[in-house]
């Protein structure tokens, strides 16, 4: 293993992941803002992207096993050419009818890889770079996702109000191609497992091992990831419906402009994002985990000033600019906790489960998100005129779980400066 951090393989996996979350972040923008464009109903809105979350909490335990399992970069080569086609499929059937059923089918399908893919990124991580480097090179990741979010939904905001939907099909496409050529050329090191008969035994072993290491030898991951369920049920699904609805239909702003300031607003998310991974890798020495319940209490107050906007001014564009603001300040806190999080979670593991614990964390921590989308985009529906009060309502939920989450996270201080003294 080189002593560097960037390695030729990790090198390429930072490339391919820069291509790859482009398009991924471009796709997945233009998508449910088509279907927000055509229904107008932030209730079908909700209810669509919460189905599309379910196969990826069920994929992702099967990407983890997988990941410990197979050669992660075969995996990573063969999604992001599985993505390619299914984009192409969407482009060449979207003309017929049935459009909203094929769309829904299709972002099932995005999310589900996507779910799939992600353990085999992170799992590949203490595989290419030492144990010191992990820090710096989660935060490497997590920018380049947030960098990919930034220019993503602003290319595709440009192109989408511009065109329409199909050049953003062809860009995301020849991304995920682009990518899976790249990736081709890393050699990631694989030691094959023995198996435990058939795929149904060996599925169920393996994730049966790595519920046991979260909740017998590593228990406040377990709590910590409960504390993130709750974030992503109050605080994450309400910006994830709260966002392009309220900017394409609720804010009084001309309607030509609405797709292109949402684009926008979903850049200042992901400027957010990178911002915070910058900051999590210069800072990574002096970024303690008992630090991260002050960094969920800072993402639960900025949705104070989102409510109060709503409340006191009518001015569509001060309130998409405390909103993109506030997003901003939000995905800045929650990068930095996300980085900590994950630099913990590879620090404690053993290589032969890294895959695995990972994947069991990613599903258990996004099972809320279906069910928040579903929850805000009823509430949404119910309270039009009144979309303060559930924003409102997001604040003092996600700031109560940030409160109680002190405990939990002084917990995990203890163990991690043990291990690093």
């Amino acid at each position: 293993m080189s002593q560097k951090l960037f390695s030729k393989d990790f090198t390429l996996v930072v490339v391919g992941q820069i291509i790859s979350l482009f398009g991924n972040a471009t796709i997945r923008f233009a998508l449910p803002l088509y279907l927000l464009n055509l229904t107008g109903s932030s209730a079908l809105y909700g209810t669509v992207t919460a189905c599309a979350f379910i196969p990826a909490i069920l994929l992702s335990p099967v990407g983890g096993i997988v990941a410990d399992r197979v050669n992660k970069r075969n995996i990573m080569v063969i999604l992001d050419f599985f993505t390619a086609a299914v984009i192409l499929f969407f482009s060449l059937m979207m003309k017929g009818n049935h459009l909203i059923p094929l769309l829904t089918v299709t972002m099932m399908i995005l999310y589900g890889i996507a779910g799939a893919y992600q353990p085999s990124v992170q799992a590949s991580i203490p595989a290419l770079v030492r144990q010191e480097h992990f820090m710096a090179a989660n935060s490497i990741i997590n920018t380049i996702s947030s960098f990919a979010s930034l220019i993503g939904p602003v290319l595709g905001g440009i192109l989408y109000s511009a065109y329409g939907l199909e050049p953003v099909l062809w860009v995301s496409m020849a991304c995920f191609v682009l990518s899976a050529v790249m990736e081709i050329f890393i050699r990631i090191p694989f030691e094959k497992q023995a198996s435990g008969g058939s795929i149904f035994l060996t599925v169920r072993a393996d994730f049966g091992e790595s519920i046991r290491f979260i909740r017998k030898e590593k228990p406040v991951i377990g709590k910590g990831v409960l504390v993130v369920c709750g974030i992503n049920l109050f605080l994450s699904a309400m910006i994830l419906v709260a966002l392009p609805y309220l900017v394409t239909e609720v804010l009084d702003l001309e309607a030509s402009r609405a797709n292109r300031l949402y684009g926008f607003a979903e850049g200042a998310l992901a400027a957010g994002g990178l911002a915070g991974g910058i900051g999590a890798g210069i800072f990574a020495d002096r970024l303690k985990i008992q630090k991260a319940g002050n960094l969920i209490i800072a993402c639960a107050v900025c949705v104070f000033p989102m409510g109060a906007a709503l409340l006191l001014s009518s001015s569509g564009m001060v309130n998409y600019l405390v909103l993109a603001i506030c997003c901003f300040v939000i995905m800045v806190f929650s990068t930095m906790f996300s980085v900590q999080m994950m630099s913990f979670v590879q620090s404690e593991t053993p290589q032969n489960l890294i895959g695995k614990v990972i994947a069991v964390i990613l599903t258990v921590s996004m099972c809320a998100q279906p069910l928040g989308n579903a929850l805000y985009g009823v509430l949404f529906e119910i309270c039009r005129g009144f979309e303060y009060a559930v924003v409102l309502f997001s604040g003092v939920m996600s700031l109560g779980i940030a409160l109680a989450a002190g405990k939990i996270f002084r917990e995990l201080a203890n163990v991690f400066e043990c291990e690093y003294k």
